[in-house]
C-alpha cells in the first residue's frame, strides 16, 4: 500500500509498504490526516521516539471495511491500569500512539486500531473537517486544566496563548468555548495573523505586546525554551502556565519567579478518551466556529508540504493531507 515515510531528517518519500494485519483490530482506510507539530519534530530529527524509517501522521479519519465512516482516536491505551480505570487514559503507562513505534502512522492507505478507538462520524461533519478532532482535543484538554487550576475564573482572566498553529488555535477556541473572553495569541510568523484574527475573537500579538499583557493564564502551545521563558516572564503573579507543546526540552522556565510569585505550572498531555469524544461533539455542534484555517493537499504533495511548513511559507494553521 502507499505511504509517506520519514526516512531521514528533513526527508520524506512515497513508498509501497506492507498493509497492516488486523490481528483482532479494525482496519480503516484513511481518508484524511493532518500534519501535526509532532510530525514536524520527527521530520526535523528532533524526536528520538520516532526514529526513521517510520510512517508518520495521527490526526486521521477514514472508512472501515464494513463501510462505517469514523474519526480515529490515535491514543491506544490498555483500559486496565489505574490511570485508565480512573478516566485518565492519557496517562496510561502502556499507552501507544499511531505514528510512534510499534504502531505506524496514518499517512498511508490503511491503519489498524482497536474498535474502541473509532468514533462514528457525525452526520453533519465531513471526513475532512473531522480530521481536526485530534488537534482540537489537545486544546480542549488544556482548557479544562486551565479552568480547573486557575484561581481566576476564565471569564475574568486575561489569556495569552503562545503559538498560532493548530494546537494554539485549538487551545484558544476551547478556552473561548469555556468562557474566556480576552484571548491574545502570540505568533512570530506574521503571515498567520490574518488567519488567527479570522478564526475567532482573538488578538494576534508580537513579543513586545505579549510582554505587556500580564495575563492570569498562559497556554504554551509551542513548548520550547524561548516560549517557556516568555511565559515565565509575562504571567501575572498568582497566575498559571499550562504547558502543551513539546518543541524541545531546553531550559526556559524561571523556577525562581514561579516560586516567589506563586505561579502554577501544569503539564497537559494529549487528551483523555472522554475529552476526545467531547471535542467531536463540540465540533459537530459548531462550537469552534468556521474552521477556515486549514489547507488540503494530496498525499503525493506531502514532502513539499513539510518543506513549506519548515520554511514558514504556510499561512494556514493546519495542512491536511488527502490520503484516499
Amino acid at each position: 500500500m502507499k505511504a509517506l515515510v520519514y526516512t531521514a531528517p528533513e526527508t520524506l518519500a512515497l513508498q509501497n509498504v506492507p498493509p497492516p494485519q488486523a490481528l483482532g483490530e479494525t482496519l480503516v482506510d484513511v481518508a484524511f490526516c493532518g500534519i501535526c507539530g509532532s510530525d514536524m519534530h520527527a521530520y526535523l530529527g528532533h524526536d528520538e521516539r520516532r526514529p526513521a524509517p517510520l510512517t508518520l501522521g495521527h490526526e486521521a479519519t477514514g472508512t472501515t471495511r464494513d463501510g462505517r465512516q469514523v474519526v480515529i482516536n490515535p491514543l491506544v491505551t490498555c483500559m486496565d491500569c489505574e490511570a485508565c480505570l480512573s478516566g485518565r487514559t492519557n496517562l496510561c503507562p502502556n499507552r501507544q500512539i499511531i505514528s510512534m513505534p510499534p504502531r505506524p502512522g496514518a499517512f498511508c492507505a490503511t491503519v489498524a486500531l482497536p474498535e474502541r478507538n473509532l468514533l462514528p462520524l457525525p452526520k453533519n461533519l465531513s471526513l475532512e473537517v473531522a480530521a481536526l478532532t485530534e488537534p482540537l482535543a489537545c486544546g480542549w484538554h488544556a482548557a479544562k486544566l486551565a479552568a480547573r487550576h486557575s484561581e481566576t475564573p476564565l471569564g475574568e482572566a486575561r489569556v495569552l496563548v503562545l503559538g498560532g498553529g493548530a494546537i494554539g488555535l485549538g487551545c484558544a477556541l476551547s478556552l473561548a468555548a469555556k468562557g474566556a473572553r480576552e484571548i491574545a495569541i502570540f505568533e512570530p510568523n506574521r503571515a498567520r495573523w490574518d488567519t488567527i484574527a479570522a478564526a475567532g475573537p482573538f488578538t494576534p500579538v508580537g513579543a513586545d505586546e505579549a510582554s505587556a499583557l500580564a495575563p492570569e493564564v498562559v497556554i504554551d502551545a509551542y513548548g520550547g525554551g524561548r516560549s517557556r521563558a516568555l511565559a515565565s516572564a509575562v504571567v501575572r503573579p498568582g497566575g498559571i502556565i499550562v504547558h502543551v507543546g513539546l518543541a524541545d526540552n531546553d531550559a526556559g522556565l524561571d523556577t525562581r519567579r514561579a516560586t516567589l510569585q506563586e505561579i502554577t505550572f501544569v503539564g497537559a498531555y494529549t487528551y483523555t478518551a472522554a475529552d476526545f469524544a467531547e471535542t467531536l461533539d463540540a465540533l459537530a455542534a459548531g462550537t469552534f466556529g468556521p474552521l477556515g484555517w486549514t489547507e488540503v493537499r494530496a498525499l503525493e504533495d506531502g514532502p513539499a508540504a513539510f518543506a513549506d511548513i519548515r520554511a514558514g511559507r504556510v499561512a494556514a494553521a493546519k495542512i491536511i493531507l488527502k490520503i484516499n
